[in-house]
């Protein structure tokens, strides 16, 4: 099966974070896309998520339901921490040698991936899938072999930041996230003290 790894933070994870994953999962030629809240980043150590892992993982479960082809999987928060994404994928690649792999990251991630660690190895190794995303253009001419962008996928300029400042201010976040998360963030008190 060909899985498309979609991690981040998804701290929360909102309707921009869902219709990426639905995106890919029909439109970007793969069997599979998995949703993977990761540990720590370690490009952002000093901005660790708010919520803590099992809620993270319970609103992406809560946000991703139902759409066809997604699955939310918690293999990141078991191992080492800070996540580096390419220890993940050699260790998805170990524990389910039947699958190939390839990393999905947006387009404003592509101008810094030289700075990720293993950067080259997950290239060779696996390949990337780029999601565009507004104010980050990239050329698909000048990608290098086994990167792909997705340049007819709609665009959405939403983050978990604004978000998470939006709640935090008293303002509704309904029409940003699904309202079972907006339930969730209520129920226990998420954000609302950042």
């Amino acid at each position: 099966m060909d899985v498309a790894l979609y991690p981040g933070s998804f701290d929360p994870p909102h309707c921009g974070h869902a219709m990426v994953a639905s995106f890919v999962a029909q439109w970007g030629g793969v069997d599979e896309v998995w949703v993977m809240p990761s540990g720590i980043n370690p490009l952002k150590i000093e901005n660790s998520p708010k919520a803590g892992d099992a809620g993270r993982l319970e609103m992406c479960r809560l946000a991703m339901e139902g759409i066809p082809g997604v699955r939310v999987s918690d293999f990141e928060l078991h191992l080492p921490r800070p996540s580096f994404t390419y220890r993940t994928l050699i260790a998805l690649k170990d524990a389910y040698p039947e699958h190939r792999f390839r990393l999905v990251i947006g387009g404003d991630n592509w101008h810094v991936f030289a700075r990720w660690r293993n950067s080259e190895e997950i290239i060779r190794e696996f390949g990337l899938i780029i999601y565009p995303r507004p104010g980050f253009y990239i050329d698909p001419a000048r990608l290098p072999e086994n990167v792909i962008l997705l340049p007819e996928a709609p665009l959405m300029l939403l983050s978990s930041t604004f978000v998470r400042e939006a709640i935090a201010s008293g303002k509704s976040p309904l029409g940003f996230i699904p309202k079972e998360v907006s339930a969730y963030i209520g129920a226990h008190s998420l954000y609302h003290n950042i």
